[in-house]
């Protein structure tokens, strides 16, 4: 009868759990996601943050004033990022005073005012025109001609009598100067021409206004009157660079009679809007395209600003083109991508690196970190350092139930990531050893079954 050791007790290494990613990476997902629309989020933000410029203008009632509120409005409700601060003055030259101090981002001006050197043009608002109007019949043939009347200016200012002045080159308190007086308000021109004893009247008025104006077809009805051409507008116009080269429509003033009866020059003025030249082209040109793009809507009631046009961007204007306006009018405006590309690149960097951070952080914290095959290696070695205890049948069997264990372990964590592939050949080599080893001893255990109890049982070879 054959004696058997006795098996000694080997207590088994606990089983490392099987680890689900399901659950963290559901996790990570969300984050992911809550991460991206926070990030979406506070770039809407940050592109639709508002800015706000100051617009200088006259008094409430003045031209400037009423344009900036039709421009504040269609800014608000086409849902641009800009607004506008309007600060009333108590006129136009404090207003161009406030600009020029750079407490204003924006303001109107008249081409024959001061003009601070650091305004840029924006746009077009509106044409003054100046009509020389002399008793129906007799017509003034030059300049010269005209220095000799006595003048009645048909304007709403004195600066308009100023001007007349200026393009007639006569000297403040000479006595030609004292012939050119400002009209008298609500006046007509049978009254200026009879009870006033003037011989000419020039009138500068806006274009927009003169064209709705039925007044001077009433006149013309009565042969009240005669418009007369400047044929030195283009002399003017280069010794003057605020002075423009105008040209009166035929039947611009009365259809019926034509008047004139033929195109006419005659000189003019330009209302500018103009912005500092330290504002930015971006903003420049969102304000030059909402200008552009809203004319209907930023026209007045009496026809201000009702045939907006685009500034003048040659390198000679009287009155620079800001970039950013000359870009949009010259469609050279850089698309979101051109304009944002090297921010764009600086972005997808740091987001790179943000990300790598995040992955990082969420594997740390979210996941449990894959396991490696090599480290179930020594877990199999260990099963083929115990063989040698192993003296039964059933010993052999439970330590190869154990190494079975071990291998499905593996095979399903390298299916759900769980396990990971570094040190695989070395798990595969030391299974077969061991396997083998197994396999080696429960024939050594069957060629020795029929011995007597005083047979030892040799002892086979392990791996260290």
């Amino acid at each position: 009868m054959s004696a058997e050791v006795p098996t000694p007790n080997v207590e088994k290494q606990p089983a490392r759990p099987r680890v689900s990613n399901r659950r963290q990476m559901l996790l990570f997902a969300a984050l992911t996601l809550i991460l991206t629309i926070v990030t979406v989020w506070g770039g809407r933000i940050w592109l639709r943050n508002s800015e706000t410029l100051i617009f200088a203008v006259g008094d409430a009632n003045s031209v400037e004033a009423r344009f900036a509120s039709k421009l504040a409005a269609v800014l608000k409700n086409s849902s641009s990022k800009l607004r506008l601060k309007i600060v009333p003055n108590a006129d136009s030259a404090k207003a161009l005073a406030q600009f020029d101090r750079r407490q204003a981002d924006l303001a109107v001006l008249r081409t024959d005012a001061k003009v601070p050197p650091r305004a840029r043009a924006l746009a077009i608002l509106e044409h003054d025109v100046l009509l020389l109007i002399s008793p129906g019949g007799k017509k003034i043939k030059s300049l010269a001609e005209l220095k000799k009347k006595k003048i009645a200016v048909l304007a709403d200012s004195d600066n308009n009598a100023a001007f007349v002045r200026g393009i007639l080159e006569i000297p403040d308190g000479s006595d030609a100067a004292s012939r050119i007086q400002l009209a008298p308000p609500y006046s007509t021109f049978d009254q200026l021409f009879t009870s006033g004893g003037y011989g000419a009247v020039i009138a500068i008025a806006h274009a927009s206004k003169i064209v709705k104006d039925k007044s001077y077809e009433q006149h013309a009805k009565r042969g009240a009157f005669t418009l007369n051409a400047i044929d030195q507008s283009k002399a003017l116009a280069r010794r003057n660079p605020g002075i423009s080269e105008e040209t009166l429509d035929t039947g611009m003033l009365s259809s019926a009679p034509a008047i004139p009866d033929d195109d006419l020059a005659t000189i003019g003025l330009r209302w500018l809007l103009v912005a500092q030249s330290k504002m930015s082209p971006s903003t420049a040109g969102d304000l030059a395209r909402t200008i552009y793009e809203n004319k209907a809507e930023l026209a007045l009631e009496n026809g201000f600003a009702s045939r907006i046009e685009p500034a003048d961007t040659e390198k000679d204007a009287f009155i620079v083109a800001h970039q950013g306006a000359a870009e949009y009018i010259n469609d050279d405006t850089k698309s979101f991508v051109d304009r944002y590309s090297d921010l764009a690149y600086v972005g997808v960097a740091a987001l790179s690196i943000i990300g790598s951070i995040f992955a990082a952080l969420y594997t740390k914290v979210t996941r449990v970190a894959p396991e490696k095959a090599s480290e179930l290696a020594t877990a199999i070695l260990d099963i083929g350092e115990r063989m040698e205890h192993a003296t039964s049948m059933d010993a052999l069997d439970a330590l190869q139930d154990e190494l079975e264990t071990i291998l499905r372990r593996v095979v399903i964590g390298l299916r759900d990531g769980t396990i990971s592939t570094d040190g695989l050949e070395t798990f595969k080599l030391g299974y077969e050893f061991v396997r083998d080893e197994l396999g080696m001893r429960r024939e050594s255990l069957k060629r020795h079954a029929g011995h007597d109890d005083n047979v030892v049982i040799v002892k086979t070879a392990q791996s260290a």
